[in-house]
């Protein structure tokens, strides 16, 4: 799946954000290896602690439904659902190197003037923690 096709599936997933609190309206598509797509939006609650990103319910759908290897993800945000450069938080990045390769899983972003930015995990992530340090 192309870049741009993909960052439409996370401008869909963005309109369903729950985001009372921030406004701050966040979607995200996550392309498994298997060629399926895992949407993810954002859901606060008035316990900060509580809110999920929409990167990580990308994810925790995509392998609660048995996934485990993905491609790329693209996500979207900003405030008033306006569109903002939205880089994952260290949080999400984490989780993405639990499942990912960071020299081969890519971050698709918008940089809020109607362009992209692209990265690979290692790039956000570098020196990451993951499963083969255990």
């Amino acid at each position: 799946m192309d870049d741009k096709t993909l960052l439409e599936r996370a401008h869909d997933a963005r309109e369903r954000a729950y985001a009372p609190y921030s406004g701050f309206c966040v979607g995200a598509a996550l392309l498994a290896k298997s060629g399926e797509v895992y949407a993810g939006c954002n859901v606060e609650n008035a316990s900060y602690g509580a809110t999920n990103c929409a990167e990580r319910t990308a994810f925790f759908k995509a392998v609660s439904e048995g996934e485990r290897e993905f491609s790329k993800i693209a996500i979207v945000g900003g405030k008033d659902c306006e569109a903002a450069y939205c880089p994952p938080c260290g949080i999400c990045r984490q989780v993405m190197r639990e499942f990912c390769n960071p020299k081969e899983f890519y971050i698709v972003l918008e940089d809020g003037d109607g362009g992209v930015k692209k990265f690979l995990l290692g790039e956000l992530l570098p020196e990451g923690f993951g499963p083969e340090n255990l």
